[in-house]
């Protein structure tokens, strides 16, 4: 599998976020490894989740089709290589799995 996670399934939903669109794995920046979710890392790992900077080439893995995304793409709201949609709500955590320069360079 290419992310971690508590409970997960085969698209990377877990214990904690599993509806229907909660298909996407993020990246830590500290030991690499992609995520289901940042309670999750932070439950498996010995650090608090720490949020990728703007010079990750693949900050998220779509859990539908394993695809490496940019940011841009992931911020699209679906996968751009199999068109799975994203919850709208992961945004709300933007300031967790993503630095602030990713935030700078969308405007």
């Amino acid at each position: 599998m290419f992310f971690k996670g508590i409970d997960i399934d085969e698209n990377s939903r877990c214990r904690h976020y599993h509806t229907e669109q909660d298909i996407v794995a993020l990246k830590c920046a500290d030991c690499q490894p992609y995520y289901a979710c940042y309670k999750c890392h932070d439950v498996l790992e010995d650090h608090t989740f720490k949020a990728t900077s703007s010079d990750e080439p693949y900050p998220v893995i779509c859990g539908a089709c394993q695809s490496y995304l940019t940011f841009s793409a992931y911020k699209r709201g679906s996968c751009p290589q199999c068109d799975a949609v994203f919850n709208p709500n992961c945004q709300l955590h933007d300031h967790i799995y993503f630095s602030k320069e990713f935030h700078h360079e969308q405007h």
